[in-house]
């Protein structure tokens, strides 16, 4: 019996079959890593014609369940070739789904080697030559894909600040937990919005970014990831591959990690790409930090509510913090440093003994159970299993420095929070109210500012410690 959510070769035979005619076997089944929203699969097909063998690299990419604002996949093949038509670089499209396939909604492209994982694409010497060249190749693939007349693609929402604004705001408000941070980033993108882009919406990629290049040693190779697709403002495309948090630790490098902002510009404008200034990438920026932010918690909740249950899903709720400092730098200036009417209490350096149960304590459980997934399960594993047990372990650590703070920094936040608002309350009605009086309007003055920035530091204290 196949494991759930296994693609059986046998299936894919038949599917291929089907599709490109012949007779086909296929193994080398296994799911890529990665991809917390949308599963890819990796497998090799094999023919005979006239007696000559033939053997084709593919992928399966297919979906486990929707998620608010990806286009579906029947739209995103005929996207990927009208993209390949217009001479951009993606893979060749082989085929649809379809029903009686029995493996869900989804398509079949040609398989390019190469390297996706941001990390080693930005640290590993085998890509030294090619990172100062990332960023202009950014800029030149961008200006063929911005260029692409809209009338020959298939039917995709045009989305400008206004209509996304609103989309990840009732995102955030059906979610029900409270983020004064992104209140703050709401009003600022509400206010700050540019007029529309000369020429009309283009062709928007929607999650061009670092990880989703397939990479070799002389440069990007393919653009993956399609399902953000819209039409918009071109700039939101390098707004997004701004992110802090597409830079994978180099933060020194704007554009993704490997490259300056002068760069991605100047070769876009060399390729013929037009109406993207630096001030307009930094608004698409602090929109792509937001919307990060609220696709980690629609991720997490897709795990909290069993639709796909994943520890990376799981994992990225805690990520949210990241993106709440990071709109904090953008538009209310760096860090001045912890505020001292906020001091949070230190980790603890020995869990409290008042417990009736035996040891060891559940902190030094948790820590077991995480050596064993550095020590014995991390080193004899690779690819997704050995990925995942990766984020385990960073969320064992995450447990760790939540059960040893315990529960005074809760309680010295809902102190401080009671005294900025003049009533007291549970935590999280305190919390509501602060986010729902930056959503009316009330003025950001500085204790606002200083309460948002000090309850982030105080989540990144646990989450990520060494983000700030």
């Amino acid at each position: 019996m196949s494991r759930p959510n296994s693609v059986e070769a046998e299936k894919l035979a038949r599917c291929t079959a089907r599709a490109l005619g012949g007779e086909y076997t296929v193994d080398g089944v296994r799911r890529l890593s990665g991809g917390a929203s949308r599963e890819t699969w990796a497998f090799d097909a094999h023919s005979t014609l006239d007696g000559v063998a033939a053997t084709e690299h593919l992928v399966l990419r297919r979906d486990p369940g929707a998620s608010s604002g990806q286009i579906g996949r029947s739209t995103e093949f005929l996207l990927l070739d009208a993209v390949g038509r217009a001479g951009a670089p993606v893979p060749l499209v082989r085929f649809l789904l379809e029903t009686d396939d029995a493996l869900g909604d989804g398509f079949v492209m040609e398989r390019i080697e190469g390297e996706t994982i941001a990390r080693r694409i930005l640290r590993d010497e085998e890509y030294a030559e090619a990172r100062p060249l990332l960023a202009a190749q950014c800029g030149e693939i961008a200006a063929l894909i911005h260029a692409i007349d809209t009338e020959g693609l298939p039917s995709l929402d045009v989305l400008g600040p206004h209509e996304q604004i609103a989309q990840y705001r009732s995102l955030v408000e059906a979610f029900g937990e409270a983020h004064p941070a992104f209140e703050l980033a709401f009003r600022w993108l509400e206010s700050h919005a540019p007029e529309a882009p000369a020429g009309g919406p283009r062709l928007v990629h929607g999650d061009y970014r670092n990880g989703n290049f397939i990479v070799g040693p002389e440069g990007i190779r393919s653009v993956l990831d399609w399902e953000l697709s819209h039409l918009g403002d071109p700039a939101e495309d390098f707004g997004w591959l701004c992110v802090r948090s597409w830079r994978f630790g180099v933060n020194d490098k704007l554009v993704g990690g490997f490259g300056d902002l002068e760069d991605l510009l100047t070769a876009y404008s060399a390729a013929g790409g037009t109406g993207i200034d630096a001030e307009r990438v930094r608004y698409w920026e602090i929109f792509g930090t937001l919307k990060w932010g609220v696709i980690c918690q629609m991720q997490c909740a897709s795990h909290v509510h069993g639709i796909v249950r994943s520890v990376e899903n799981a994992m990225l709720g805690r990520r949210v913090a990241e993106t709440e400092w990071d709109l904090l730098n953008l538009i209310t200036g760096e860090d001045p440093g912890p505020d001292p009417t906020w001091s949070l209490p230190a980790l603890a350096a020995n869990p409290s003994s008042l417990t009736i149960h035996d040891s060891p304590s559940a902190q030094l459980l948790v820590e077991a159970v995480r050596e064993f997934l550095e020590k014995d399960v991390m080193p004899n594993t690779e690819g997704r299993v050995s990925f995942h047990a990766r984020v385990a372990s960073n969320a064992l650590r995450m447990v760790e420095r939540e059960l040893g703070i315990g529960h005074g920094a809760n309680e010295h936040a809902r102190t401080q929070l009671a005294t900025l608002l003049g009533f007291d309350a549970p935590l999280a009605e305190l919390l509501q109210a602060l986010a729902a009086s930056i959503r009316n309007g009330a003025d950001h003055d500085a204790p606002t500012i200083v309460a948002v920035r000090e309850l982030v530091r105080a989540k990144l204290l646990v989450s990520d410690p060494n983000y700030t």
